[in-house]
């Protein structure tokens, strides 16, 4: 699943292409397809953003299109006439504005609704801090990691909790965790507010590399079975969470006990 940085470089791809063009042709497709889509016929780009895992698209009439691409969807750019590189079936949204064709493929997610709705969207006015944002509220996401609530839920299940703090995929929490030589299934409650802090901390500067530069530290996340980088002991796999399991790579011999204790 994209994390947080890597919609942002996707935002930052479309946005000299969209923002400021006026809308020539839109069009929807796919299971639950977006109704009503030509009503951003003729409105103007002028924002292309990334809130967390999501892309936004604003328009100057009001409205706001919001993409969730979760595992398998991704936005592309091609000139008008261009070759497509995936099926145009597989098309879940396609924006036309003089000079480029921007098609989202295969998103599981896309909807569109007036922006002064935004605060009331069950899931963006849900969203915690989001750690790309200039000025993040690291304390705003510490405090809702110490909610009641959370203090028995395993630091590796809460940093993923997009209503905790938004941004931070599975990748990045895992290594978010090793820099800070935290098991994955410390619970929270375990943890003082320094450490949860500096966790925040190092997810946000871990986004923040990948958004600049397409690239993040791997130490442990795919690397089970080889020698951990700072202590030499054997990097470790294990699934973690109930609803939706995440593979947790860990060193036990720096970050310590792994889920059987």
């Amino acid at each position: 699943m994209p994390e947080g940085d890597t919609l942002a470089r996707t935002a930052a791809g479309l946005r000299p292409w969209l923002v400021g063009r006026p809308v020539l042709a839109a069009r929807a497709g796919g299971l639950g397809a977006v109704p009503r889509v030509e009503r951003v016929l003729g409105a103007t780009v002028t924002a292309v953003e990334s809130v967390g895992k999501n892309l936004v698209i604003l328009f100057d009439n009001g409205l706001e299109l919001r993409t969730h691409l979760r595992m398998h969807g991704s936005w592309h750019r091609y000139r008008p006439g261009e070759r497509w590189r995936r099926p145009p079936a597989r098309a879940r949204f396609v924006l036309e504005v003089e000079g480029s064709v921007a098609v989202c493929f295969d998103a599981p997610v896309v909807e569109l609704f007036e922006q002064r709705a935004q605060t009331l969207h069950p899931s963006l006015s849900a969203l915690g801090p989001d750690l790309l944002a200039e000025g993040v509220d690291i304390d705003e996401a510490v405090r809702r990691l110490r909610a009641p609530a959370r203090a028995a839920m395993p630091i590796g299940e809460a940093l993923l909790d997009q209503r905790v703090l938004a941004g931070i995929g599975n990748e990045v929490k895992n290594e978010a965790l090793w820099q800070a030589a935290c098991s994955p299934w410390t619970p929270v409650g375990a943890l003082d507010d320094a450490t949860l802090s500096r966790l925040v901390e190092l997810g946000r500067d871990i986004l923040r590399e990948g958004a600049a530069t397409g690239r993040r530290p791997r130490h442990v996340y795919h690397r089970s079975g080889r020698p951990c980088p700072r202590c030499g002991s054997i990097v470790r796999m294990a699934h973690q969470g109930s609803d939706l399991p995440r593979q947790a790579y860990w060193c036990p011999g720096c970050q310590g006990t792994g889920p059987q204790g």
